[in-house]
């Protein structure tokens, strides 16, 4: 029977709990909505659901559900119960592999079946088992880590085919226990025979030479390797007496050369190594990882200066791109000039600038003008005046849901300009706020490694109080046992996150902080709670030294910081920065529209000391000879016939970015282009009106309109679809209980496939509906030889031709003759 027919029915004899448990792991299989259980059943064996799922699944239930395939065949309808797990898989009993076989079945990955033919009497209670039909194609062509049969090997290696013969008949000749074969299909089957049990292994390498054992054991976990000039000449009869292992190894067949780089240990060799189980590491337990330990106090110092210092310099890199934008490159992101310039203005490294640049970029603290190509910042910033407990979570929200992987800046990008030959070229790395640090798993993954973390970290936890440090091999190890087919994409970017979870403060003195578990339980609210505990408070003043220098003794308040950035230099780093005074930067201070007075002023405020009389002396000098002669730009016009409308707009601080200019009663002038100028003007609620016959005058009138917040809220991903839908689809599933498999409209396509590739394994004939261009349907019966892209190849008897056809022409398949079920 059609495997997708037999699940159809069993999810159809279902609970609905039972299928709201399915719907609640598997929540792509009502996205839309099935009409019916064969739909659903067709749904459930497509290769991307199935691939879905397996991401979710952990080591042992992987090793049950590859091993499970491997003994198993659906077009001879063999089937296997725990019990026959039990002997392939080492260390395994049925009290652990009974609950995994349910999971897999509630899962819809395998469904019960009748057992073997011709099998023993067996108790009533034990249950046999078959995998959906597409597990094979998800899998891959290496399950379990072992590799293919000899006989599959023959078939799909020509050179190999062509080698095979004559390599048995020179291993019978030197005396080895192996029949000959005149086919190559006879000489696979021998040499199948001749490796098939570890004793044979182990008598065949009694006289292997040495370091052969240890190179097979690198064959463990995979079953195809690396090796130079792997279809090299290696022949038994003309061996030498300080033969290579490999040379040894290629001569007996027990490693089959794929190309001329790589080579393949075939199904049986592999076996055997294992000692004949299919599974030799069964374990329900995940490793524990050797771990050291840090003291509390530690951890939480390292957290709240990493907290202090990455707002801080977040503050000051959004001072320097306001003083000047960041040009962007051609092909798009910010080359490394100027990302260089901009590292050295807030005195960071490259790498740390530019994993900064990409966080204030996640958290919308800077945006890109179209009109210029450069990074600027908005107008109106709301992150600038929040309290720094509020600061941080907007930045970890939005770090948390970005799927930009900051830490992949400056690595080499992928494809043939990122070779050895090209190191060091342009355009050969990825520059920060590119599409080539794009990464849409990142959200995914960032979250899992997130809980990963908290996990170890629960588990590894002192009762003095320590916590366990953690790095990224322990993340990669615990990630490898708790979803072993996502792997790949943990070990890509797990060192990157745990960088950037450091310089948030997730992450302190190597170990997960309080902070870090409160996000990965999502719960935010608590996070701020205990940072509004433990985070120093910010220092409000400075102090002025007579060297035209002003010390900060601790982390600054911001609006302190922005406005000394705006009268002084930086220099140093870390809280007790230093800044100093001179003309340029009293000057810089004075075109932004201060005055001596108010410098003065804001310095005695502040200054936990007497203002020096040389720095009083440098504001007031510079301060007289400043604005002599003015000199500005205007790039477009406001105008209105409401005077106090644009008094109003003069007074508004959100319109300082523009650089508004009254020389009119109802005339402002801007620095900014019209579009950015109108774009400014509707965030503050007003209807500015660009007009065409005059492009840079902008008019506006009043509205109540409220720009809204752009602050980001990060949700965890929802894995199970909403209660609602689930109960819908089950209405709908229910209603149509008693529809006929037949009648199935969706699951047909998915039906046929099968058909199709059950025929192309047994070399069987089909019986098709076949619709030519002209719209008419004929009915064939042919041998179909492969299926990819949506086409089918076929054999005609009847013409003795072969054939290609189009699927979406085809409006029926069946078995034809004996295959018909």
């Amino acid at each position: 029977m059609s495997l997708i027919r037999a699940l159809s029915k069993e999810l159809e004899a279902r609970s609905d709990d039972s299928l709201r448990a399915l719907f609640a792991a598997r929540p792509d299989l009502i996205s839309p909505m099935a009409p019916d259980f064969p739909a659903l059943a067709a749904r459930a064996s497509a290769r991307v659901s199935v691939q879905r799922a397996l991401e979710r699944l952990n080591k042992p239930e992987m090793q049950v559900l590859e091993t499970l395939h491997l003994c198993t065949n659906a077009d001879t309808g063999h089937s296997i119960s725990s019990a026959g797990l039990k002997k392939v898989i080492a260390g395994s009993t049925l009290s652990a592999l009974d609950p995994i076989l349910a999971k897999l079945q509630d899962l819809a990955l395998v469904h019960r079946a009748d057992p073997p033919t011709g099998s023993p009497a067996t108790s009533s209670r034990q249950r046999f088992y078959l995998p959906v039909g597409s597990l094979k194609d998800v899998i891959g062509i290496y399950p379990a880590g072992l590799g293919r049969s000899y006989t599959e090997l023959v078939r799909l290696q020509p050179a190999f085919a062509q080698r095979v013969v004559q390599l048995v008949a020179e291993l019978h000749q030197s005396g080895a226990g192996i029949h000959p074969a005149s086919t190559p299909m006879d000489a696979a089957l021998a040499l199948q025979r001749w490796t098939s049990t570890p004793e044979n292994l182990r008598a065949i390498l009694a006289t292997a030479p040495d370091r052969t054992v240890a190179l097979l054991d690198k064959f463990g976990s995979w079953a195809m390797g690396a090796v130079p000039q792997a279809q090299r000449r290696a022949s038994v009869t003309h061996e030498s007496h300080d033969v290579g292992p490999i040379d040894w190894l290629l001569a007996r067949g027990l490693l089959v050369p794929l190309d001329a780089g790589h080579v393949e240990l075939p199904h049986s060799v592999g076996l055997a190594l294992r000692g004949g189980a299919i599974v030799d590491d069964f374990t329900l337990a995940p490793p524990v990882p050797e771990l050291g330990h840090t003291s509390a106090a530690l951890r939480r110092n390292a957290a709240m200066g990493a907290i202090a210092e990455i707002l801080r310099l977040a503050a000051e890199l959004l001072f320097a791109v306001r003083e000047q934008p960041l040009a962007t490159l051609r092909s798009g992101g910010v080359g490394v000039r100027e990302l260089r310039r901009l590292a050295e203005s807030i005195r960071l490294g490259a790498h740390e600038t530019a994993i900064l640049l990409e966080l204030c970029a996640m958290a919308g603290l800077l945006r890109l003008d179209v009109d210029s190509s450069t990074w600027v910042q908005p107008p109106s910033l709301e992150w600038l005046n929040l309290p720094r407990q509020e600061q941080w979570l907007w930045l970890v929200n939005a770090w948390l849901a970005s799927e930009r992987a900051p830490s992949l800046v400056g690595q080499p990008l992928a494809g043939p300009s990122s070779s050895a030959a090209h190191q060091g070229a342009a355009g050969t790395t990825i520059n920060a706020l590119s599409a080539e640090a794009q990464r849409p798993d990142a959200p995914v993954v960032r979250r899992r490694v997130l809980e990963i973390l908290n996990e170890l970290t629960v588990e590894a936890a002192a009762p003095d109080g320590k916590a366990p440090v953690l790095d990224a091999r322990a993340v990669l190890q615990r990630a490898e046992w708790a979803q072993p087919r996502m792997s790949r994409r943990f070990s890509s970017l797990v060192r990157g996150i745990l960088e950037e979870a450091t310089i948030l403060g997730l992450m302190g003195s190597g170990a997960l902080t309080q902070l870090g578990s409160a996000i990965a339980d999502g719960q935010p609210e608590q996070a701020m709670t205990i940072l509004g505990e433990h985070l120093p408070a910010a220092v409000n003043h400075i102090l002025l030294q007579a060297d035209l220098t002003a010390v900060a003794p601790g982390y600054l308040a911001p609006e302190l910081s922005e406005t000394l950035l705006l009268m002084a230099d930086a220099e140093g780093q870390g809280p007790a920065s230093i800044y100093r005074f001179s003309a340029a930067t009293i000057r810089r201070a004075l075109d932004a529209g201060q005055d001596a007075e108010s410098l003065l002023a804001f310095l005695r405020e502040h200054s936990a000391t007497d203002v020096p009389q040389p720095l009083e002396y440098l504001v007031q000098d510079t301060a007289s000879r400043h604005g002599r002669l003015r000199i500005g730009t205007s790039a477009s016009f406001i105008q209105s016939d409401d005077e106090t409308a644009i008094t109003d707009l003069l007074r508004e601080a959100r319109t300082s970015v523009l650089s508004l200019v009254r020389i009119a009663p109802t005339v402002l002038t801007s620095s900014a282009s019209p579009r950015e100028t109108a774009r400014v003007l509707r965030e503050l609620g007003l209807s500015p009106a660009v007009q065409e016959a005059e492009p840079a005058v902008v008019r506006f009138k009043r509205t109540t309109a409220v720009p809204g917040s752009a602050r980001p809220v990060y949700s965890a991903p929802r894995m199970a679809p909403p209660d609602d839908d689930v109960e819908a689809q089950l209405s709908v599933l229910r209603q149509h209980r008693a529809v006929p498999a037949e009648a199935a409209g969706e699951a047909s396509t998915q039906l046929g496939l099968e058909t199709l590739q059950t025929a192309i394994r047994l070399k069987q004939a089909v019986t098709m509906n076949v619709v030519d261009s002209l719209g008419n349907a004929n009915t064939e019966t042919v041998v179909p030889v492969s299926v990819s892209g949506g086409r089918v190849r076929v054999f005609d008897p009847a013409k003795d031709t072969e054939r290609v056809l189009s699927i979406h022409r085809i409006i029926d398949v069946e078995p034809a003759g004996e295959l018909r079920t």
